[in-house]
């Protein structure tokens, strides 16, 4: 049975360092020692319905639970080099949140934080929202489900990710990204996915200047395109599209089908394009 630690604040450095096998409920950290680091190298414990309000809270962990709980602004890269962790109905807004952790699974929080989840492996996120820079950048294996995400340059470098009933407000979104799968999902964005290779998006609404640049074995089934121009450019495609895409420039190899395409730009191609073209009867 964990140890309760109830109804207190700490603020000094390394307020609990090393603690193992503890229960964390209602404490506040922060005041005026302004100790970093207050919960470094634990393992088997819970935080619970407690306040965070200083740097570096969460490093080194293993086998934890973050429940209920704020951490504000000022709880600069609040998880770092963390494993085996489950966040639940959290407020996190301290920046670069989540770098370099494994096995985390992350359910109904909402987190703004600039640079999340950089170079992690084996996240599961649902129910959440988002509001991030560089979110998840050079990160792999990765399972999210009905997530709302706001901000620029997500998912850039990542790998083996699936994504499902989300929506995605972005920009530069998928670059270089590897075996990518999105699925009854609506992303907004500029410059969506250039450079990806497998990148697969299935009922998905897709809206946003110039998509899916260069990019190998990209596939779209059964999507929407809304005030796309000059799209697929370089591409290698497979593309059945619903509605009407405003233009497509120098697709290079493939079929795209849609419904219409207003404008078909074929001319000053740098590359061997001979992608097949078919607009729906």
């Amino acid at each position: 049975m964990k140890e309760i630690i109830t109804n207190q604040t700490f603020d000094e450095e390394r307020a609990l360092y090393n603690i193992k096998e503890k229960e964390i409920i209602n404490c506040s950290f922060a005041g005026p020692a302004d100790g970093e680091s207050v919960l470094k190298e634990c393992k088997n414990f819970t935080v619970k319905e407690c306040s965070f309000s200083l740097r570096y809270p969460i490093w080194h962990a293993k086998n934890f639970s973050l429940i209920s709980s704020k951490m504000d602004k000022f709880t600069r890269a609040p998880l770092w080099y963390c494993s085996k962790g489950y966040l639940y109905k959290n407020n996190i807004e301290g920046v670069k949140c989540l770098r370099e952790c494994a096995d985390i699974e992350i359910k109904n929080c909402n987190i703004k934080s600039e640079e999340f989840g950089w170079r992690c492996k084996n996240i599961k996120i649902s129910n959440s929202f988002f509001e991030a820079v560089y979110f998840l950048f050079e990160s792999k294996n990765i399972e999210i489900d009905n997530i709302e995400m706001k901000g620029k340059y997500s998912f850039q470098y990542t790998k083996n990710l699936h994504i499902n009933k989300s929506t995605l407000d972005t920009k530069d979104a998928f670059w270089h990204s590897k075996n990518v799968t999105v699925k009854d999902s609506v992303l907004n964005g500029e410059y969506l996915g250039w450079f990806s290779e497998n990148l697969t998006l299935i009922n998905c609404k897709i809206s946003g200047t110039q998509p899916f640049c260069y990019c190998k074995n990209l596939k779209l089934i059964n999507c929407t395109m809304e005030n796309t121009d000059l799209a697929f450019e370089y591409s290698d495609v497979n593309a059945e599209i619903k509605g009407n895409i405003l233009s497509v420039k120098n697709p290079k190899s493939g079929i795209i089908k849609a419904d219409n395409i207003k404008t078909i730009i074929k001319e000053n191609a740098a590359k061997h394009c001979d992608c097949k073209i078919i607009i729906n009867d």
